[in-house]
């Protein structure tokens, strides 16, 4: 099978972007090393800002996914800021791989991680996209898997001071799945973030991608939710990445207004739950 692996920039850490292709050309040539992967294409989505990104960006690619076999990289600029999820979509529209890798631009990856990726899919052909274990960048476990969030819980997460979070541990605990195996892959996962989302091209093409009416926040939500009525989502603990990003809140009111439009988008799409 061949892969394609989009990742959206806007106005990049460089250091950070640099060790994230670095990781994922570890991983890509590795994956080609070993057979699970005939040929990967790596589409860098440049989202800005302004227009002058784009020489930066290729010349990253090079250094990173340079004289790997089977590997190419491509930079996609010129439509200026169009939203994360729309940003992926210009990938995924360019792309005849089997499989497509939605990844952030803040998430460095394991060497292993695609092989691993590659042999749960082909072992599971009933599974449509999976998700992977995360840390941060301490070595702390970060749950990415989701169950249906309220909007209780949702504001405690993203907006309350620990000692508020702390009274609502129980509710927190089961939105973000902790109760998850760490030992072994677990089939049937509601929702997957964005920041890491391995999933079959030919479903994301039967849901067409992403929904562009979220801008940025919740569109993998969203997008799970719809995929998931194809093909169920897995959590497989063998695949490991450390995520780098940070909550809405810590990011300024601009973040924040953001959120909580596209979180109003997505009760009204999917439906209201409170508490």
């Amino acid at each position: 099978p061949q892969l394609a692996v989009s990742v959206v920039t806007y106005a990049p850490d460089l250091d950070l972007l640099r060790r994230v292709l670095g990781s994922l050309g570890q991983a890509v040539r590795r994956a080609i090393e070993t057979g699970v992967l005939s040929g990967v294409a790596v589409w860098l989505v440049d989202n800005g800002p302004g227009d002058g990104w784009r020489g930066t960006l290729e010349s990253l690619s090079r250094e990173c996914l340079k004289d790997i076999s089977g590997c190419r990289a491509e930079v996609v600029s010129g439509h200026g800021n169009v939203g994360y999820g729309r940003g992926h979509n210009l990938a995924i529209a360019r792309s005849s791989a089997d499989y497509h890798l939605i990844m952030n631009a803040d998430v460095i990856i394991d060497g292993d991680a695609i092989v691993e990726s590659m042999k749960f899919m082909q072992s599971r052909p009933d599974v449509g996209m999976l998700a992977p274990y995360t840390t941060n960048e301490l070595g702390e476990r970060e749950y990415l898997c989701k169950r249906y969030p309220s909007v209780l819980v949702l504001v405690v997460r993203g907006f309350m001071p620990r000692m508020i979070e702390s009274i609502f541990d129980r509710q927190l605990a089961a939105y973000e799945m902790r109760d998850l195996p760490a030992d072994r892959p677990h089939v049937g996962v509601p929702l997957a973030s964005g920041s890491f989302m391995l999933a079959r091209r030919e479903l994301l093409e039967r849901v067409g991608g992403f929904s562009e009416p979220f801008f940025l926040y919740f569109e993998d939500f969203d997008l799970s939710l719809r995929l998931g009525k194809l093909a169920p989502i897995a959590f497989v603990p063998a695949v490991r990445i450390v995520h780098f990003g940070g909550y809405a809140a810590s990011k300024g009111v601009k973040h924040i207004g953001l959120f909580v439009s596209s979180g109003v988008k997505f009760f009204n799409r999917h439906g209201w739950r409170w508490w």
